[in-house]
């Protein structure tokens, strides 16, 4: 079945469809990672957006029940070159083919990921659509306009509603779930914490009476700038005197409540390999990262110092308060897909915590 990507700009691109049919919104972004791209399609913070993976051979593994990181995929829309057909991984439970279709994903391949990247790259990332029943490229156009200026609570779509537990014999903290990756969880629980899961929109004292040890504000997707309510919330977590790390939206949230600003990147970050230095220790890192939003350093407050840059592009990947307990980073220390040399993080949170609670 024949496909079109457009383009909020007009630029569009024809190929084959794969997947769901109809018709998929959202705003184009590319992934730079190799591999993982069931973590990627499962991943919360992609919620609202679509996926072009820049490497050019996709699906070649398989997938499986094992490498999800939500309860449900979060793409709005999957792009490639070329998704594989005859995947072989003794792990594979199903084919790429069968899992698009299955959860619903519309998706297009056969089009020059490369020259989209190059787009997006020049342009900024930016709203479009993939259709497979109408190739009306002005009408097309005016779907995009009337879809994008539709407003969604995208962190509301994609957290739990309830609280709920995990046992465990260590710390115990509660993670303000804004679409929190499953690996989170999981690097936790490696840890031995006990931890309690909370609704993004729950309220310090709800949070503050679960008596955590320490608190977790995950990753989501969107600007946090359209979180207004949660602002206040996180500046009285961060002021308690309970340990707090902040994870990507967890991070600017984190910012916005210390009086830091938020702004938007030409293109994002989104891949398994962007280099970070660590501005304490002085080492760098490969990270994995997916954000579309960054935090400015311009007019730092008095009591926060940064912690972390991006090489690249110089851009905030850390922050801390100076006199007390909390700090976050921009990127994903639990990876998933990527490299695992931030799991520290997860370390040094613990140590933390043991330190002011003798947890």
């Amino acid at each position: 079945m024949k496909a079109v990507l457009v383009l909020r700009d007009g630029t569009y691109f024809a190929g084959e469809s794969f997947g769901a049919g109809g018709e998929a919104y959202g705003e184009i972004v590319f992934n730079t990672s190799m591999t993982g791209y069931q973590e990627i399609t499962t991943d919360p913070s992609y919620n609202g957006q679509m996926v072009c993976m820049t490497y050019p051979l996709i699906g070649n593994y398989g997938m499986n029940s094992l490498d999800t990181e939500s309860y449900k995929t979060h793409v709005e829309g999957f792009i490639v070159k070329e998704l594989c057909e005859t995947h072989s991984n003794f792990r594979a439970e199903t084919s790429p083919l069968s899992y698009f279709i299955e959860n619903g994903i519309t998706g297009i391949k056969g089009i020059d990921t490369r020259a989209l990247t190059r787009h997006i790259r020049s342009h900024g990332s930016m709203f479009g659509v993939i259709s497979t029943i109408s190739g009306n490229i002005a009408g097309l156009l005016e779907k995009i306009a009337e879809m994008e200026s539709r407003p969604r609570n995208l962190v509301e779509e994609v957290s739990m509603g309830t609280k709920y537990h995990i046992k465990g014999a260590g710390p115990h903290v509660c993670l303000m779930d804004f679409g929190s990756k499953t690996n989170i969880i999981r690097s936790l629980q490696k840890r031995g914490c006990a931890i309690t899961v909370m609704p993004w929109n729950s309220r310090a004292d709800e949070i503050i009476n679960q008596k955590p040890d320490g608190i977790l504000l995950s990753n989501g997707p969107g600007d946090p700038r359209e979180l207004p309510l949660v602002i206040p919330e996180i500046k009285k977590l961060a002021f308690s005197g309970t340990p707090l790390l902040g994870i990507c939206l967890g991070h600017q949230l984190l910012a916005l409540s210390l009086g830091m600003d938020i702004y938007k990147l030409k293109f994002g970050h989104h891949g398994g390999n962007h280099p970070v230095k660590d501005l304490i220790s002085g080492k760098c890192h490969i990270t994995s990262q997916n954000h579309n939003y960054a935090v400015s350093l311009d007019n730092i407050p008095k009591g926060i110092e940064a912690t972390h840059m991006n090489v690249n592009d110089g851009t905030s990947e850390g922050i801390r308060h100076t006199e007390l307990p909390v700090s976050s980073i921009q990127y994903h220390p639990e990876a998933s897909p990527g490299p695992e040399d931030s799991t520290y993080i997860f370390d040094d949170f613990i140590g933390i915590m043991r330190k002011y609670n003798n947890a």
